[in-house]
């Protein structure tokens, strides 16, 4: 068998598991997980976007996003209402409650990257940073579009 800890795809997967097991301790109270925290950062810096745009925005799978946003509306953080002018299209809005939830969670979500990280040296944070915005920007052509239609 070949050396897993040789293979970047096996390390990054090994980090995501780290980092989600990290932001689930982190954000127990809450309930929060980290795909409800980016949907809904996004939500917040783009008032009234639609699910497509949203998918695109935090680089998460349309059909799965619509599972979440299901649980953030049946828990009261967002509120969806139909496009003025396309009533299929649903446009999304942090509700009173998911803003107390997003304010609550930032210092919980701080001390998440600052655990993640906290392991290197502080130059090896910067360059770890600068490498995986690099890899991202660099493959980001692998992904398919969400807001291209098939």
């Amino acid at each position: 068998m070949s050396d897993l800890t040789s293979m970047p795809g096996h390390l990054i997967r090994r980090v995501h598991q780290i980092s989600m097991a990290i932001f689930a301790e982190e954000c127990a109270a809450s309930g929060l997980t980290s795909v409800q925290f980016a949907a809904l950062t996004a939500i917040r810096e783009n008032q009234d976007v639609d699910a497509t745009r949203l998918s695109s925005l935090i680089a998460f799978d349309r059909s799965t996003l619509g599972d979440v946003l299901e649980r953030l509306e049946a828990k009261g953080w967002i509120m969806r209402s139909p496009s003025p002018q396309d009533k299929r299209i649903k446009l999304l809005r942090l509700s009173p409650a998911g803003s107390a939830v997003l304010d609550g969670a930032q210092p919980e979500v701080r001390r998440v990257q600052q655990r993640l990280l906290e392991p290197l040296d502080p130059g090896d944070r910067i360059a770890m940073m600068r490498m995986l915005a690099q890899l991202i920007r660099l493959h980001e052509h692998v992904l398919p579009d969400p807001e291209q239609k098939n």
